[in-house]
């Protein structure tokens, strides 16, 4: 239970024990009253005992239709692997794939999913110490600073913003992106097509930016992402992937590995080339060198 004030009221303990319990409530009443019950008191009351959590809300839904494809698994992984926003230390930087994003406090229950999405300046884990469930914008006080949506056929007018909604229905989620959360860029992917589509925020509304070719450069974290033809877990195909102000491939933890081992494998044969010399030139002075097994 999230409630640990002792003077909270009842009405507000009950309306998140129904909220607990799976009853979703919350949603269909004013959701004001939790708002003004939170300021009314002096000092008002801290939001993370009073507005629902990640663990109040549910993380995911069994009925929802669909589950991630492999593409879905591996591109937003390779997304995470080669985010690496120099000017951010590690531990505050949150990357996550296919997490419900809560974004209104007046609809505690509408939530988006995203492909992949980041958020700077946040506790790689939630308050410093557990994984996420979700992301809940208004526990956490920071939105995302880019979206990334793969598109799928069924999902294509609704990433573009090309989807219409029913009055009383929750917004799109180029609305919520656009409009509720502000998020600076967003990008969308068809895989079908290898087309790069990317969106900034001028203004109160998102611009397309003109490329002149498949990569999108983001100032704020000295990153591009791009397309890139490699293989990755074994697939030979057009990835996106992030870049760093030299143009270069942001590597993977396996890459780096790799590069690592390659560099050593290098640097052993350099010094092998260097004791065979060394040892003619000896030999060629009537000197027979006196080398240890290992070398």
């Amino acid at each position: 239970m999230c409630i640990e004030n002792d003077n909270f009221s009842v009405d507000c303990y009950l309306l998140f024990e129904h909220l607990s319990q799976g009853a979703f409530l919350y949603d269909e009443v004013d959701s004001a009253t939790l708002l003004g019950m939170m300021y009314q008191t002096d000092p008002p009351l801290d939001p993370k005992k009073v507005l629902p959590t990640m663990y109040d809300l549910p993380s995911e839904d069994p009925e929802e239709p669909g589950l991630p494809d492999e593409y879905h698994l591996l591109q937003p992984q390779l997304l995470g692997y080669t985010f690496c926003p120099a000017n951010y230390p590690e531990g505050e930087i949150f990357v996550a794939s296919d997490l419900n994003l809560y974004y209104n406090v007046r609809h505690p229950l509408w939530y988006k999913r995203p492909d992949w999405f980041a958020v700077l300046g946040v506790s790689r884990l939630y308050e410093q110490r557990e994984l996420r469930l979700s992301y809940v914008v208004w526990q956490e006080g920071v939105n995302p600073f880019v979206v990334v949506e793969l598109l799928s056929p069924g999902t294509e007018k609704e990433d573009l913003g090309q989807a219409l909604r029913e009055v009383n229905q929750p917004p799109t989620k180029w609305e919520v992106y656009e409009r509720i959360l502000r998020v600076p860029f967003y990008i969308v992917f068809d895989r079908y097509s290898d087309q790069l589509r990317a969106f900034q925020l001028v203004g109160s509304s998102y611009s397309e930016l003109e490329l002149s070719e498949p990569r999108v450069w983001m100032n704020d974290i000295q990153l591009g992402l791009g397309l890139w033809q490699g293989v990755y877990q074994g697939i030979d195909r057009v990835w996106l992937r992030w870049y760093d102000a030299a143009g270069n491939w942001i590597l993977t933890p396996e890459e780096r590995e790799r590069q690592r081992a390659e560099q050593e494998s290098q640097q052993l044969e350099r010094e092998r080339r260097r004791v065979e010399r060394l040892t003619e030139q000896l030999r060629s002075l009537g000197v027979e060198p006196d080398l240890d097994d290992e070398v």
